[in-house]
Order: C-alpha cells, then sequence, then structure tokens
C-alpha cells in the first residue's frame, strides 16, 4: 500500500501499450512489500487505478467518507481512469452512489455490477455523461446488453471462468466479434488475468484493456535468453577493459 497525505491507498496500476491498456488489479501490498504504483510510475507506465471496496474493507479500510476519502487522494497521485465501485444494488442507490463517486473528480469511472438494475443505471449514466465500468461479466449477452446501455468499460473475468473449466479466453474474442460487428465503443477490460500467457492471449484477441498482479507484466518483461545474452555482453565487456 501507498501511504499519501496521510491515507493507505490501494492503487492498482494502468500500463498503456499504443492502444492497449493493462491494469494491475485487485492487489493490496502492505509496508514490508514493494510498491506496484510506484514502480510503474518510475517506468513511466502508471495510465490509472481501478479499486474494489470489499478489498478496502479487508484491509481495514471502512466508512463511506473514509473510502472517498481515498478515492480523492489516488487521484491526486495518478493520470487516468480511476474505477471506483458503487455498493448499492437497486437503480435509486446505484444512482445516487454513482453521482456522487463522478462528482469527486473528473477521473472517476462508476462501477456498476451486471445486474437488470446496473444495466438500468449505466444507460442512466451514459445520458449524463458519466463513465461506467460494467464489471462481473461473464457472457457475451451480459457484454452485449452493458454496450448497448453505453457503458465505457465491461469487465469480463476470464481468471474466474477459467476456475470453473470455461474458456475465459474465448469469450474474449466472442465479445470482440460482437462489438466489431455494431462497432460498440464500449472498450473490453478483461479482468481476472492470472498470469502473463493471459495478457498476450487477451492482446492477441483485441482487448483494450486487461487486469492483473504487477508480476504479470513483471513477466513479459523477462526472458532467459535476454539474462543470458546481457550476462555474455558485460562479460565480454569486462574483458575487453
Amino acid at each position: 500500500m501507498n501511504k499519501a497525505n496521510g491515507l493507505y491507498l490501494i492503487p492498482i496500476t494502468i500500463i498503456n501499450l499504443t492502444h492497449l491498456k493493462i491494469i494491475f488489479d485487485e492487489v493490496f501490498y502492505r509496508h514490508s512489500q514493494f510498491r506496484p504504483d510506484k514502480e510503474a510510475q518510475d517506468l513511466g507506465i502508471l495510465d490509472g487505478v481501478t479499486t474494489n471496496p470489499s478489498l478496502m474493507a479487508k484491509e481495514g479500510i471502512t466508512g463511506h467518507e473514509n473510502i472517498l476519502k481515498h478515492y480523492v487522494a489516488i487521484c491526486a497521485i495518478v493520470t487516468g481512469d480511476v474505477s471506483a465501485e458503487v455498493i448499492a444494488t437497486d437503480f435509486e442507490g446505484m444512482v445516487k452512489e454513482g453521482e456522487a463517486l463522478a462528482a469527486l473528480h473528473p477521473q472517476i469511472v462508476v462501477k456498476v455490477p451486471m445486474i437488470k438494475e446496473g444495466i438500468k443505471a449505466i444507460k442512466y449514466f451514459s445520458d449524463k455523461g458519466i463513465r461506467t465500468n460494467c464489471t462481473l461479466v461473464f457472457s457475451v449477452g451480459q457484454a452485449l446488453l452493458a454496450a448497448k446501455a453505453g457503458a465505457t468499460y465491461v469487465s469480463p473475468f476470464i481468471g474466474r471462468l477459467d476456475d470453473i473449466a470455461t474458456d475465459g479466453l474465448n469469450l474474449i474474442a466472442e465479445i470482440r466479434q460482437v462489438y466489431d460487428n455494431y462497432a460498440f465503443d464500449t472498450q473490453i477490460l478483461a479482468a481476472s488475468v492470472r498470469h502473463t500467457m493471459h495478457i498476450i492471449d487477451c492482446a492477441k484477441l483485441g482487448a483494450d484493456v486487461m487486469t492483473g498482479p504487477l508480476s504479470s507484466i513483471e513477466g513479459l518483461l523477462k526472458h532467459p535468453l535476454t539474462d543470458i545474452g546481457l550476462a555474455q555482453f558485460l562479460k565480454d565487456y569486462k574483458k575487453g577493459n
């Protein structure tokens, strides 16, 4: 976790690779652990943050006002979108919470669950110009409804599908096909990404945004032949100097 202005932040960095973003999602870091937000900023690849109220609660970050302060603090130290999730499951409650979240900062994207009332709320927010992230998507039909309602992002959870012996990557491919068929503006945010190959496969399939632990981007950076080659270059250099 990162502490700024007395607030503990739960940052999940977003990596922008040309038109592709990679989000490091739903990971909490204590003081004794290395800070992914700082590491990402040092690489020049921090584009935004997503948060999860449930995980905040597990870390002792509770209370409505306290959570809102954290969202504002996060917006102050990062660039790009910051997804903040509503807790309500009824239309009126989601609208009230979502409008309050959006009013906190221009970077806020309101995270809304894929339920009937959520679709209604997404349409409402879309008409008001408030950006949304439709979360907990597990089917093409759900993704289609989210796009029709005007969601900015749709978040299919591929890792959780894999957990129940269902091809999560196939869902990404099918959503991509449907969105391309009708030129939907909604961006596919592949959530529950578990490892480096998930990132690579999602990129091949045309996902716009991907979420996963920071270790995944480290995996992309590494290759044994790179290490061997660098070691050889340094060895040869030292011999000649």
